[in-house]
């Protein structure tokens, strides 16, 4: 079974993106924010997905995203944002940053399956 990592400091946001993942075969792991995710990845180093909110204290997501695609061995490690953040600029930011897709909030569990199949984690 593959391992995918939920990382929002919503406790509601990560319940329900982890039943989405696995509903569709995913164990998952989650964090409540960058610092926490970038720890748990090296305890979990298995995970081959991470859904990562923007917004969050102590390390937002695209600085978590930046940090991943700093590691080598997490470069096969896909990454999708699931944000509020909806302006087309911060769009570009993310995915120039290493961010593989994504996804603005309020999101739904075909959403979720039609961007993890169009990045290869499907």
């Amino acid at each position: 079974m593959s391992k995918a990592m939920v990382v929002d400091d919503s406790r509601a946001v990560r319940m329900i993106l982890s039943r989405i993942l696995r509903e569709v075969g995913y164990e998952v792991c989650d964090a409540a924010n960058g610092k926490a995710a970038l720890v748990r990845l090296a305890e979990e180093p298995d995970v081959s997905v991470v859904l990562v909110d923007w917004n969050m204290p102590e390390m937002d997501g695209l600085e978590f995203v930046r940090c991943l695609r700093s590691d080598p061995g997490k470069a096969g490690v896909k990454v999708m944002m699931v944000t509020t953040e909806t302006e087309i600029d911060r769009m570009v930011t993310a995915l120039e940053a290493g961010a593989d897709e994504y996804v603005m909030k309020p999101f739904t569990a075909e959403i979720i399956s039609d961007k993890l199949r169009l990045v290869g984690a499907l």
